[in-house]
């Protein structure tokens, strides 16, 4: 295939050379925001006058059944060609002759492909965030599930104090609803049209470029044409925000693959979402979770190669930004894989209660609220922690725990102990008496419940 530039040069690409400089492989991708493109570009330059109407018309009728043709499989792509643009546009004049060539006026491929670029982050993000709902919709089913089922919550990795297992999930649904808030803050700054920017300059032609900016369903157009082609911010806010949930789908999995242990046996994953060991027939591995965890680090790497990519490059426009697209791309394609298998696993997999209740009663997570018996009894905090230290060491030595020890021994440490002390320690009335917002008790949980509802209402 000819170079669209081969005028200025006298010897052809060497081969080599041609097959390094080439995009087609992968910013085919963004073959239909490619022709979504054109055909909007096609209807300004009609209504500013810059090319006929009927041309106008032939360039739309060529460009809709090209992208006809790719959609139905009819039309494979041209791995000769040298990009998306170069390809769609040599099939085009292919099809209906030298009209195919007026298109190009007033752009350049630098700001086509920074349109382009635009238009696909802002529909895969999308669909990122419809992905997220979901997950949003699977944790809000289990939530719904155990708002009283008891285990510990852990700081350290150690037992701590007593919550539900609502409390706990609601806690990554937190993390989830900021990073739709992260996402679309991101949707909203790039919303804007570099499409009419051209090489770096502007052009010449008596162009509207705030009518294919509406027409592409952006906010505006970018207000400095070496800007519009050279910025590439957007991809660095939206892969960082793309790490980030990938940073909470990983600490997730980490818990899923802990609480699916023997050790924790808290929980237990459908067969769906688990495999085998070629060689141990007892095994039930988590390596969906394991797999997530994992493929977390290819995401930041992607992240680090955008950021590395763009810190040295002068404006406007560097070959070095045909870098953005495969890190981006690989980002989004793991994202949205990562998230299609989670929210099922998390819907799936069975929760062991009775596991978690037996693994609270055992770590002494109620030893604050022994401490607070003693304080609203008048003793002060820090006396009141020194004496629980003491009566946890005596039920460990004694093999207890405080549930079991009898009124007499508590009242060797202290005459304030009564009979109702068993009810204040109590992993109910643990968790129960949690009243502030924010925390484990019922009322609580229940307007957590709500606040995340309204994100997949």
């Amino acid at each position: 295939m000819e170079k669209m530039w081969a005028g200025r040069f006298e010897q052809a690409l060497d081969k080599r050379a041609d097959d390094f400089n080439s995009s087609i492989h992968f910013d085919c991708k963004m073959y239909k925001q490619d022709i979504t493109g054109s055909m909007k570009h096609a209807a300004m330059l009609a209504l500013q006058g810059i090319i006929s109407d009927d041309d106008c018309d032939k360039i739309t009728a060529g460009l809709q059944s090209i992208l006809d043709d790719l959609n139905s499989g009819d039309l494979a792509f041209d791995m000769e060609a040298e990009d998306i643009h170069m390809f769609v546009e040599s099939e085009l004049t292919k099809r209906i002759g030298d009209v195919g060539k007026r298109l190009h006026t007033a752009r350049s491929r630098n700001d086509q492909v920074a349109v382009d670029i635009r238009l696909f982050l802002r529909d895969e993000t999308n669909e990122i965030i419809a992905l997220i709902r979901e997950l949003l919709a699977a944790i809000l089913t289990q939530a719904k599930a155990h708002k009283t089922s008891i285990l510990p919550g852990y700081t350290h990795l150690q037992r701590a104090q007593p919550i539900t297992f609502a409390h706990h999930l609601l806690a990554y649904a937190m993390m989830f609803t900021r990073d739709i808030g992260r996402l679309e803050d991101a949707l909203r700054r790039m919303n804007y049209s570099p499409l009419g920017s051209c090489a770096l300059s502007g052009t010449t032609y008596n162009t509207d470029r705030e009518f294919v900016a509406k027409e592409l369903g952006f906010d505006g157009i970018t207000l400095n044409s070496i800007d519009g082609v050279s910025d590439r911010d957007f991809c660095v806010e939206l892969m960082s925000a793309y790490s980030t949930i990938m940073m909470h789908l990983s600490r997730f999995s980490e818990e899923i693959i802990l609480w699916s242990s023997w050790e924790f046996k808290f929980v237990e994953l459908s067969d769906s979402y688990t495999t085998g060991s070629s060689i141990m027939p007892q095994k039930k591995n988590p390596d969906m979770a394991e797999l997530v965890r994992g493929k977390t680090g290819r995401v930041y790497g992607n992240l680090f190669t955008m950021l590395t990519v763009l810190k040295g490059i002068p404006l406007a426009y560097n070959k070095d930004m045909q870098e953005d697209k495969e890190c981006i791309f690989d980002s989004i394609d793991t994202l949205k894989q990562c998230l299609s298998v989670f929210a099922p696993m998390i819907e799936t997999m069975t929760v062991l209660t009775d596991n978690m209740y037996s693994a609270a009663q055992k770590g002494f997570i109620n030893a604050t609220d022994l401490a607070d018996y003693l304080t609203k009894k008048g003793m002060p905090f820090r006396s009141a922690y020194k004496i629980v230290g003491q009566i946890v060491a005596f039920c460990i030595n004694n093999n207890l725990v405080l549930e079991t020890m009898s009124l007499e021994d508590y009242n060797k440490y202290s005459d304030l102990f009564c009979e109702d002390l068993y009810n204040e320690i109590s992993l109910e009335t643990c968790v129960a008496k949690r009243i502030s917002a924010g925390g484990t008790g019922i009322d609580s949980v229940e307007k957590q419940i709500e606040y995340v509802s309204t994100f997949i209402d």
